[in-house]
């Protein structure tokens, strides 16, 4: 398992575009993936879940990777966060 906290940059969050982004990009690998923000754990491969936790600019979150290709998701899953989607 790997994890790192991160602060959500992008200016509306993760809104549909980004969350969408960020959850199929998250889907290929066969990895679970997690957010975890505000005392919640949600699966970061699901729109809806992403979308549902209301996560907000300036929110912390911590992706957390577990199995064969944590790393790479996880370094994937930095960049996009770090990036603001691109915003």
């Amino acid at each position: 398992m790997v994890s790192k906290k991160l602060t959500i940059v992008n200016a509306q969050g993760f809104h549909m575009r980004p969350a969408s982004t960020f959850a199929t990009a998250m889907g290929k690998y066969s990895s679970n993936v997690t957010l975890k923000v505000n005392g919640n754990t949600v699966n970061a491969k699901s729109l809806m879940n992403i979308i549902a936790a209301c996560i907000k600019c300036g929110n912390e979150v911590e992706v957390i990777c577990e199995g064969p290709d944590e790393v790479q998701a996880l370094d994937e899953a930095v960049g996009m966060i770090e990036s603001g989607f691109g915003e």
